[in-house]
Order: C-alpha cells, then structure tokens, then sequence
C-alpha cells in the first residue's frame, strides 16, 4: 500500500508514536509485513524530516472584501501552516443572499490577492455538505474547517458548518467588530441619499434628526490599535540596496483594480511603498461624501495585500523631494485608472516628474471607488432586501442560542 491510501496509519505514527511503536513491534514478533503498514523506513525519514503540515480551509463570498475578511483569514492561518480558502460563485451567492456587488473573476483576485492565502478553490459550495467535505479531507488534505463566532444560516435555519462540527474538524475563530459588507452597503446607501438631498436639505427640521440618526447607524465603529496594525505589517525593512517603488492613492473600497495595479507596481522593484491618502485630503479631491472607509481600514486593506510590504498613513497629496529622499525612493508610479480631483492645482507628481523616476502603469481594469458605489445604488432595492434577510435569520439564529442556553 502506498504513502496515500494509509494516511490515517501515518497521522496516528505521527500522533501517537509510542502506541503505533508498540503495535509494530507486536507485527514484527507475529511475522506480520511491516508492508502493510507503509514502510518502516518511510516513516524514519518522515520523522526525522519535516513536520506534517496543518491543512485549514475557509470559505466565504468574500464580496466588497474589506479588513475584517482579512483578519478573518489571518486568524485561519494562524490555526495552520497552509490557508486553503473556497470561494462560492455569483449564482449561488444571488440564490442565499442576493445579487454581490463583484462577479467571481473580481472576488478571486482579491482573495488571491490576501498574503495569508495558499490555495483557493473556486465554485465552493454555500452549505459544507458530508459529501464536500470528505472531498476536502481527502482530495485537499485538509485537517480543519474554520469559521468565525457569526452565525451563517441557509434559509431553514441550519447551521452552515452543521456537518463539520459533527466530524469534530471544526474551529472557530472570532469576528471581526465593527465592520461587514452589510454595513459598507449602508455607508454607500447613506452616502446616496445625502448627495441627492443636498447639504441644505439636510441640515434643517425633523427630517434632519430623523436621517442623522440613520447615518449614525453607518459610521464606522472601527478603532484602530497598534496590536491590528502591526498584526498586519510584514514587519520587514527594504535591504540596503532594495529598489523602492512607491504608489499612492485613496484605496477606497478596496476592490480587484487596486490588488491588479499593486501587484504590477510591485514587479518593478524589490519593495512596495503605499501612500494612503488621510481622510481629509480625500474629502477635499473627491468630494464631502468620500470615503467610504475610513484611513486606518482602508490601511489595513492594502497592509493585507500580498504585494504591499509597507504603507503610509496619511499620505500627502504631493510627491516631495523630501519624501523620496527619507524613503530612498527610486521609483513613483500612477495608474491611468484613477478618480478626478475636484481641484484643478498643480501637478502632485510634478517633482518625481522632474527627477526622472515617475511612471505611469496601464491599469489592468477600469474599477473605481465611483464604479463600485453605483453598482449598489442601481441595485439598492436587492441589497435592502439582502441586508433585511441577513438580519432577519440571525435574529432568529440568536434567539435559538438563547432557548437552548436557558434550556426552554
């Protein structure tokens, strides 16, 4: 028999050392073959060689993929040594939770795009099923399932993960507070609705109070710490001689443009800068409603990128002399892609222009933050729907937990 069809021989050698020891011994005085059990010797040069690698797999629509996704996957790799994430297709996603805002070939470069990721697996399904799963403990290799403390129903009501915790392979991990792709749709929606009433509009009587309140609901909730910040940092300096390529931007809504634009910026060099424009340099260049996200979410976004090593908060608008020279910056490149500044003002690339060393980089995709938001205002009616539905089951997934708890 060969290595692949006694893996389970192997895991409890691995697992159980003195226990399989003792039944070999008991094979050898019987006259057994140790054939059976794989080969004496393999499993020395196993032993003595590397470990066995820990298999852990995630699955998600991962659609508007924001920095709680990102910190979602870290804690699964955390758990493992190779990160194996499904991703579920556009059909079935419009099927349990309405239509997403990015199609699959958007969704899949994104999460390829996460530096925890390994592996992916396109056309995953929503619900794990017995029969899915074996194929990912056989086919994948995989040791663990994981999912965070949310609950993820199917419209019946069953849990989601039902079928591996039932097989003892499943673990969680906690998520992430004060962000969903539920809640950036809210900020978007809530945006909408300001710039179709005007600021005027806003600002006086009962239909003021009754708005601000709804967009108070949309507010970021997130607080940034240095613990998050350097979770996500490579927390590698550029070599001596390191070629530095620097790029900056909003990076707002963080989508597959931005992961396509990094990933050929950092082919130019041998380290990856990210200005982060703050948020008030972006209010004042794109207009009073942007950004979506906040500065310290939209740096954990690009801090989660594979091809970013390192990143400026708060960027300013302008490329200085004194910028290229602090960072020993050799090269400053810009996307043809990008928004418009409402200002018309000088150059922001204008010294590294003069220098020599600005390039512009053809855009892989014509994505923008403008072009995600009006995705979800011409579908506004489907999200509200979808947004309603999601919290509709885990209403009732959480009043469940609490007959159960109280033993009703």
């Amino acid at each position: 028999m060969d290595y692949e069809n006694n893996s389970w021989i192997w895991d409890g050698v691995y697992y159980y050392p003195h226990l399989f020891g003792g039944i070999m011994v008991t094979a050898a005085l019987l006259g057994l073959s140790t054939s059976y059990f794989g080969g004496i010797g393999s499993f020395h040069k196993r032993k003595s060689g590397e470990k066995k690698r820990v298999r852990v797999y995630m699955d998600g629509c991962f659609d508007l993929v924001h920095y709680g996704h990102a910190n979602a996957l870290r804690q699964a790799k955390a758990l493992g040594d190779e990160l194996v994430v499904g991703v579920v297709n556009d059909e079935v996603i419009a099927e349990h939770k309405g239509p997403p805002v990015f199609n699959m070939e958007e969704r899949l470069t994104l999460v390829n795009g996460l530096k925890w990721v390994d592996e992916v697996i396109p056309d995953a399904p929503y619900a794990i099923s017995e029969e899915f799963m074996n194929r990912l403990f056989n086919e994948y290799k995989i040791d663990y399932i994981i999912h965070g403390d949310d609950p993820c129903l199917l419209p019946d009501g069953s849990d989601v993960y039902a079928a591996a915790k039932k097989a003892g392979r499943y673990k969680q991990i906690k998520r992430t507070e004060g962000v969903s792709s539920t809640d950036i749709v809210g900020r978007i929606l809530a945006s909408s609705r300001c710039r179709e009433n005007g600021e005027d509009h806003i600002v006086n009587g009962e239909q003021h109070q009754e708005e601000s309140q709804s967009e108070d609901s949309h507010i970021s909730q997130f607080l940034p710490t240095s613990r998050r910040i350097s979770q996500f940092s490579n927390g590698k300096e550029p070599g001596a001689n390191a070629r530095i390529v620097y790029i900056d931007g909003a990076f707002d809504l963080f989508h597959a443009g931005h992961v396509e634009i990094l990933k050929r910026a950092r082919e130019l060099g041998d380290f990856l800068l990210v200005g982060i424009y703050s948020d008030e340099t972006v209010r004042e260049h794109r207009g009073s409603h942007y950004p979506i996200m906040r500065l310290h979410e939209r740096s954990l976004s690009v801090l989660s990128c594979r091809y970013a090593n390192e990143v400026i908060i708060g960027a300013p608008w302008k490329v200085t002399k004194d910028m290229i020279t602090t960072f020993n910056i050799s090269q400053v490149v810009h996307g043809t892609v990008a928004e418009n500044s409402l200002k018309s003002e000088s150059d922001p690339y204008e010294v590294p222009k003069n220098m020599g060393i600005f390039r512009l980089l053809e855009s892989p995709k014509d994505t923008t933050t403008t072009s995600v938001a009006r995705r979800i205002i011409a579908n506004h009616e489907a999200y509200k729907k979808r947004n309603a539905k999601k919290a509709q089951n885990e209403k009732r997934y959480y009043e469940e937990e609490k007959k159960y708890v109280s033993g009703e």
